[in-house]
């Protein structure tokens, strides 16, 4: 175990040097990490300190502090946007802030860390402790932390409901038949109902590890336990004299009260020889004990209630209209997909086989694969609207709803519960209104296409129009609300919306701002309040055509962002061909290749951040690396929103890792004016780069040059000659500086 560490003593009146050690990330890892990392070590060298930096970037953990050089260390300074390992750090004097701090204080970072308090071993020093984002900087507006923990949960999850759901879906597709008193049978004693009894047991635990990492991400390694056995109870309704568990929605509320239930009793004060043991042992007890009483005795009573009145309810509806009743049983079905409500449906329409009437189990079996087959579906329709990792379990979600197993649409309605439990609940009531309608009749508790195929339901051809139907309506609801989401969190860009010379990309008039005009086919105006036509020349914001039209082709960058570079622009070729003088071939490159002539620009026209960010999208579009504008900015601004990535000192570096980009493209260009990006030392964005990476390049050598270009955008000279390059051809001279 390191010793605390103290300020290194002194002898003989001078003193001895310090010894600090750094950890640099923020979550792409392809930008702040690495000017985080140069700045702290150039203040580092001015102050006289020593200090190794471990950078947690794209291309892997460089520099890796080993046990030495901890055991050696005065003190460290953790500067990161993403979780970190503390743990190693236990006895020494830290700081931990945001990335954005280690740029743009890294002297006071130095001079803090010199009197921090000594991190102790239980004080959230596990693998998943939280750094504080954005280091408390103004700029971007950063997720809450209901949702990230939410978030966690469900991609914590989602392996358990594939693995789980597919070896179900395998067990019954090869080793199951039709049996009128029990639905689809797997023989006891054999090869598939072991494999069943896997999936099963993968299924058991799905929504406890749901619940157990909502809690994690809350409250650190002493929430998971209470976490994931809150979710156990909340699953088994047995526990609480209930026929039914309280599902996936059961797990959410665990999830939050075990995480924020762990964070109350950390802020209890307790003797020091108590500390030790809290983590461990006290809290996780602690926690586990009232939140399991809590649940039992007070949530389970109404999930109890809730099923039988259900039950009751239904009961009175046997003779109404079938489309009524079908519907009714539909939108229940979707709910909440093994919840109390769900259940209470599935066992009504079961429970009424035997007597005789199949056509409620009809109505049923035709809702039940409809979530998972509709969310399957929605993941192919529009891709760009799904993280990789939803977008690799939407074939699964289809294959379990062939099988009518429709818990393989709970990641998708853990996620986003706005959107896809309404979308679930109408294509779930389309379908069993459907069914209801046509007569059909299903002779087997269990539902989904598999039933039909196996010929235990009647009115086969109606069956699957009302799958279908409702697994179309869940999709395209989905798809809608979705969008309708992410456009609202996104935002239109701003009025100040770039004039454009070439062909403008697929969606990029989309948001436009008030001020906005369309001069011709593939070149928009608009750049200022009162949305001036552009025609060959970028039109200055607010500015006069005339004056535009007049600008000298020699005038200096400081003449305005607008000056003419002497390339000329054609609103067919964009930028293609010829940028001032430069060819397309080496000469016209940058970064090896990964900046050219296309993607420079020395006169940015936007005024705000998201206009900005679309310019430089579309910017980048010019040199045939992006497949999907409009997917690309989305991803750079959900990037803001997780911190700024405006990094002061004049600069902001946009970035983003997403598949709307075929290959690495790095763009840069020039605000005379600047623009307001939120940067934590109150200065205007002038030099702004945006990188944008494919999701499969992490640890390219492409990552390795971007690093070198954070690093060198530390350097003051560096920005000056930047700065004063007077057109496209200098600036990549420049930027060849960087090898």
């Amino acid at each position: 175990m390191t010793s605390p560490a103290g300020i290194p003593p002194t002898g003989g009146g001078e003193r001895q040097r310090l010894k600090l050690l750094a950890v640099t990330a923020c979550p792409t890892g392809i930008a702040h990490t690495y000017m985080a990392a140069e700045k702290l070590s150039q203040a580092a060298e001015q102050l006289g300190v020593d200090i190794k930096v471990e950078t947690q970037g794209s291309i892997g953990v460089e520099n890796v502090l080993s046990d030495n050089d901890v055991k050696a260390a005065d003190g460290v300074i953790v500067a990161a946007d993403k979780d970190v390992d503390l743990s190693r750090f236990a006895g020494k004097r830290m700081v931990t802030v945001g990335v954005a701090e280690g740029i743009r204080h890294p002297e006071r970072l130095i001079e803090r860390v010199r009197t921090a308090p000594v991190h102790a071993a239980d004080a959230g020093s596990g693998a998943g402790a939280p750094v504080p984002a954005n280091g408390g900087a103004g700029g971007g507006k950063e997720r809450s932390l209901a949702y990230k923990a939410l978030m966690n949960g469900v991609s914590f999850m989602i392996p358990f409901v594939v693995v789980g759901g597919l070896l179900i879906a395998v067990s019954l597709s090869l080793g199951g038949h039709t049996d009128p008193s029990g639905g689809l049978v797997i023989p006891k004693d054999s090869f598939w109902m072991d494999v069943n009894n896997i999936g099963v047991i993968g299924f058991q635990l799905m929504v406890p590890i749901l619940s157990g990492y909502i809690a994690y991400a809350i409250g650190d390694r002493p929430a998971l336990v209470p976490g994931m056995i809150g979710g156990w109870i909340a699953n088994t309704g047995s526990l609480y004299d209930s026929e039914a568990g309280a599902g996936f929605i059961g797990a959410i509320v665990t999830g939050f009260l075990a995480g924020y239930l762990v964070l109350w009793i950390k802020k209890v004060r307790v003797p020091g020889f108590v500390r030790p043991i809290m983590p461990i042992i006290v809290i996780p007890i602690v926690a586990t004990t009232v939140l399991g009483l809590f649940f039992v005795h007070v949530i389970g009573g109404p999930v109890s209630w809730v099923f039988e009145h259900l039950t009751d309810w239904l009961g009175g509806m046997t003779g109404s209209s079938a489309v009524l009743l079908g519907a009714i049983l539909g939108l229940m079905i979707a709910f909440d997909m093994g919840g109390p409500v769900n259940k209470t449906a599935f066992l009504f329409g079961a429970g009424l086989i035997a007597t005789g009437n199949q056509a409620v189990m009809g109505m049923c079996a035709a809702a039940i694969p409809v979530m998972p087959l509709g969310q399957g579906l929605a993941t192919l329709l529009r891709r760009r609207l799904y993280t990789e990792q939803e977008r690799e379990a939407g074939p699964a979600a289809l294959f379990m709803g062939l099988f009518g197993i429709s818990e393989g649409a709970i990641p998708f309605a853990a996620a986003r519960p706005a959107q896809v439990i309404p979308a679930n609940m109408l294509g779930g009531a389309v379908a069993g209104a459907l069914a209801g309608l046509a007569g059909v009749e299903d002779a087997v508790p269990h539902g989904g296409p598999i039933v039909a195929v196996l010929g235990a339901v009647s009115g086969v051809p109606m069956f699957f129009v009302a799958v279908v139907a409702g697994t179309a309506v869940t999709a395209l609801t989905t798809v809608a609300l979705v969008d309708v989401a992410e456009r609202r969190r996104g935002g239109a860009a701003a009025a100040g919306v770039p004039a454009r010379t070439g062909p403008v990309p697929a969606g990029a008039l989309a948001g436009g701002g008030a001020g906005d005009v369309v001069a011709t086919a593939g070149a928009v105006a608009g750049g200022g309040p009162d949305g001036v036509l552009a025609s060959t020349v970028p039109a200055q914001s607010g500015a006069p055509a005339a004056e535009q039209a007049s600008a000298s082709p020699d005038a200096s960058p400081d003449s305005g962002p607008e000056a003419t570079t002497g390339a000329e622009r054609s609103g067919e070729s964009g930028r293609a061909g010829e940028v001032s003088g430069v060819s397309e071939g080496t000469d016209g490159e940058a970064l090896s290749g990964h900046l050219t002539a296309r993607s420079v620009k020395v006169g940015l026209e936007a005024v705000g951040k998201e206009a900005a960010i679309r310019e430089m999208a579309e910017l980048l579009a010019g040199t045939g690396r992006v497949a999907d504008v409009e997917e690309l900015v989305r991803t750079a601004l959900r990037r803001e929103e997780q911190g700024t990535t405006g990094l002061g000192e004049e600069i902001a570096v946009p970035h983003a890792k997403t598949d709307a980009v075929t290959a690495p493209a790095v763009g840069f260009a020039r605000s005379a004016e600047g623009v307001e990006w939120g940067s934590p030392d109150g200065t205007r964005a002038r030099l702004i780069f945006m990188i944008a990476v494919p999701e499969a390049s992490a640890g390219d050598e492409h990552l390795r040059i971007l690093a070198l270009l954070s690093r060198k955008l530390m350097d003051a000279g560096f920005r000056e000659r930047l700065s004063a390059a007077p057109d496209e051809a200098a600036v990549l001279d420049v930027l060849r500086e960087i090898r």
